[in-house]
């Protein structure tokens, strides 16, 4: 059986919203999965992508899929990955599949310099956590991932201030919202 590990591209959108749902259902969530073709091809490959893929590949077809994005770490001052999700077939995995996907993305992260691979997993998942812990990965310990969805998500977006200052000026009015303004000491002109 030959395997692949590539970058996702439009023709692969199918087998991907297949291979999503099968992990909603791994994880007793496939009510709670409502991805469509159209959403994840306009998330990859729209105007404005939100998200990037790659998928293995076993004699041709798409057996496994890692989805992820982009973030920032402010302490760190460079972006790194967040893995949205990590899913290889049942019939598949043993194969080196989801080792292949991982360091792919290690890859992207080693060539633009990120700082960062970061994923959440649920912690019942023991055959992934034991996978994870296999290559060097481990528990971000202290920190509690938290979420904002529906009615909650809503009510807070209603709470936003209806005058908000312009995206390129700072919440003050002044200059660059990227700037830290220089420190002044109270009672102490400079």
């Amino acid at each position: 059986m030959s395997s692949t590990v590539r970058p996702a591209g439009p023709a692969d959108v199918a087998a991907m919203v297949g291979l999503v749902y099968d992990l909603a259902e791994y994880e007793h969530a496939l009510d709670e999965c409502r991805l469509t073709g159209a959403q994840l091809h306009t998330a990859l490959f729209g105007s404005d992508p939100s998200a990037r893929a790659h998928v293995a590949t076993a004699d041709g077809h798409v057996v496994g899929l890692a989805i992820w994005f982009r973030t920032f770490s402010t302490w760190e001052g460079v972006a790194g990955i967040h893995l949205e999700d990590l899913y290889v077939s049942p019939a598949h995995r043993g194969a080196g599949h989801g080792l292949a996907l991982l360091a792919a993305l290690a890859e992207e992260c080693s060539r633009h310099g990120y700082a960062r691979l970061e994923w959440n997993v649920l912690d019942w998942n023991e055959p992934a956590i034991g996978f994870y812990r296999s290559i060097g990965a481990g528990p971000n310990e202290g920190w509690t991932t938290f979420r904002l969805t529906g009615e909650p998500l809503s009510a807070l977006a209603n709470r936003a201030p209806a005058n908000r200052a312009p995206a390129d000026r700072a919440p003050d009015g002044r200059g660059d919202p990227g700037t830290r303004p220089p420190s002044t000491t109270a009672g102490t002109a400079r």
